[in-house]
């Protein structure tokens, strides 16, 4: 090749770069944005398509669909912690459905010495115990004392997610901060992190330095491996492929949709809310009751095994524990 054509391939090559350079910084730009849009300490997740839930887990209400899409939103980097529902409670005076008496006309048949606040708290259980035994209606326990009236929240517990937060709380708690839970696409689509067809947040091997979850035989001893008993601050684990951090484990999650088995009316969808209304096998006198997910620091490999994309429980909207918390999305079509 002669010198004037090296030249001019060295100029084609020269403006090719310019090209690609100047590209590359508008998509960059675009991004960033983008980026703007969502608030501090929110991610944005970008529009995909993915399938939602599994048909390799065992677990009926599981059941796949293809093909379901959510367009660009914004996340909660962490799950809501007791210092921001505090602000949110100094700010407002909200008082949470624990922390009310209950009502007659929910519980018309209770005496009124049992109408105190409460809600429900985890206790390892006993050899023998019977199935659910675990779980205690506690007086006085609420988020402020997740263990009951003598286990007040203390300073080092500011970073914990909250707990003992029912449907109704997390929804005042997002239309004070402008915000909305997520719908159940939205959520999963976020907890996969851009994998595709993983049973963890992280990959297909389980692993107890990956998230906070139930260590040994549950519920009857916990060998604290992931070096948590209760709750974990949040980000104390690594967080997945999007940059969020405990979408597995720690505590369960709250979300807009209602609860059926599988998914068959989300498929070739965009934005699904799922069904019009709630049904669960396991639960067929609550008539409604809303998708948790996640999984939290009582899911064990030997129990519950939910801390995975895909799973999913149900939970009546009146009721909080010891083990629920919520994150919440902000939309941005």
């Amino acid at each position: 090749m002669s010198k004037s054509g090296k030249n001019c391939c060295f100029l084609s090559f020269l403006t090719l770069l310019f090209v690609l350079l100047i590209n590359c910084a508008a998509f960059a730009a675009t991004i960033d944005s983008t980026q703007s849009n969502c608030p501090q300490e929110m991610v944005l997740i970008p529009e995909g398509s993915f399938k939602i839930g599994s048909d390799n887990s065992g677990f009926v209400e599981e059941r796949s669909a293809e093909n379901v899409t959510v367009t660009s939103f914004c996340i909660d980097k962490y799950e809501l912690t007791n210092a921001q529902f505090a602000e949110f409670v100094q700010a407002t005076g909200y008082v949470t459905v624990a922390e009310r008496p209950l009502s007659k006309e929910e519980f018309p048949d209770l005496p009124d010495e049992q109408r105190s606040p409460g809600s429900l708290v985890f206790q390892i259980a006993k050899p023998g115990e019977s199935f659910l035994s675990w779980w205690h209606w506690t007086t006085g326990a609420n988020w402020r004392h997740p263990f009951g009236p003598d286990s007040a929240m203390h300073a080092a517990k500011e970073n914990h997610p909250v707990v003992h937060i029912a449907y109704e709380d997390a929804i005042a708690y997002a239309k004070w901060a402008g915000k909305s839970l997520p719908t159940e696409a939205q959520w999963e689509y976020a907890a996969r992190g851009g994998l595709d067809n993983t049973t963890y947040t992280w990959g297909n091997q389980y692993s107890e330095k990956k998230a906070n979850t139930w260590q040994g035989i549950f519920p009857f001893f916990n060998t604290t491996g992931d070096g948590y008993l209760g709750t974990a601050p949040v980000g104390s684990f690594p967080p997945n492929g999007y940059g969020l951090y405990d979408m597995a484990g720690n505590v369960w999650e709250l979300t807009l949709d209602w609860f059926a088995l599988g998914h068959d009316s989300k498929a070739h969808s965009m934005n699904p809310t799922g069904p019009k209304q709630s049904f669960d096998l396991n639960k067929p006198a609550e008539i409604a009751l809303h998708v948790i997910k996640g999984g939290s620091y009582l899911c064990a490999p030997n129990y519950c095994s939910r801390f995975r994309p895909a799973a999913r429980e149900s939970q009546a909207p009146d009721t909080g524990t010891n083990h629920i918390g919520f994150r919440l999305v902000k939309n941005l079509k």
